[in-house]
């Protein structure tokens, strides 16, 4: 058997992003570019159409989080969601839903809610996607601690790679609740998604350049005023590329986002056309 591909590259067809005070990829991309303010007023989350309002009302705040961009990238993408493998990356799951768990163990243990349990689950966000889009496609969902974007980001770029299919990746993590808050640090909301495929086409946005490098690095630090003011959030290792993609037309210096203590995943965008707001 081969060694994987250590280097590779993938356009980005669509990008998706929903935090409180930036709801929307339109809102963050203005933002990172520094055109305009985020909002005053945050939104308090998302409500993605994929789901009937009851399910909206008993979603967690991952699963919400999840789908609201999902949806937002493929739509963006004019691809079918039906046809699209995913990855799924959070870095704590769903914080609020663990720490009942654990608290409701501790004391009344016959109490567990089925339906809070079924969302404990690190995979509970990937497995609403695919049954309300219906798709049979493959579906991973990982976590890898701070360097859970950067797993993400190189799992379905490699899926992109070796089977020369577009893939939708999807990032997001809440805010630390209850007991848990002491060790797994989390402000607010923070999600986004990209569609990534093999070659560029009519609709991608960016063109981006990828390798593993034997190296240590530190977490680049993000740039826009905005970007600093998510940076409490444990999914915030997405905002440097999310930066870089939405000011490709101004060129820009490559990144390395860090995957283990002496492992980075280099990552160079280009434009293909003038970063529209789309979303």
């Amino acid at each position: 058997m081969s060694a994987p591909p250590a280097h590779g590259s993938f356009a980005v067809d669509a990008v998706a992003f929903w935090s409180p005070t930036l709801p929307g990829w339109s809102h963050a991309r203005a933002a990172f570019r520094d055109e305009e303010a985020p909002l005053a007023t945050p939104v308090k989350r998302p409500a993605p159409d994929l789901l009937a309002a009851a399910e909206r009302r008993r979603a967690p705040d991952t699963v919400a989080l999840a789908l609201e961009v999902a949806a937002a990238a493929v739509r963006a993408s004019g691809r079918d969601a039906q046809s699209l493998p995913s990855v799924f990356a959070s870095t704590h799951g769903d914080l609020a839903v663990s720490d009942y768990m654990c608290a409701t163990l501790a004391s009344s243990p016959t109490l567990i809610s089925p339906t809070k349990f079924h969302n404990s689950v690190h995979n509970a966000a990937a497995g609403y996607w695919t049954i309300a889009t219906g798709c049979r496609e493959a579906s991973s969902a990982l976590t890898a601690f701070d360097a859970s974007f950067a797993a993400g980001l190189l799992e379905a770029a490699s899926q992109c790679s070796a089977d020369d299919r577009a893939v939708l990746l999807v990032a997001f993590d809440v805010e630390a609740s209850g007991a848990l808050a002491s060790v797994a640090a989390s402000v607010g909301l923070l999600a986004c998604a990209l569609v990534l495929a093999p070659s560029a086409g009519a609709n991608s946005i960016v063109a981006i350049d990828w390798e593993l490098a034997r190296e240590r690095v530190a977490a680049p630090a993000p740039r826009s005023a905005a970007a600093r003011s998510l940076a409490g959030n444990a999914m915030s290792g997405a905002l440097p590329l999310l930066e870089a993609i939405a000011t490709a037309d101004r060129g820009g210096a490559p990144l390395a986002l860090p995957l283990a203590p002496s492992l980075a995943l280099r990552l160079t965008a280009h434009a293909l056309v003038a970063t529209e707001a789309r979303s």
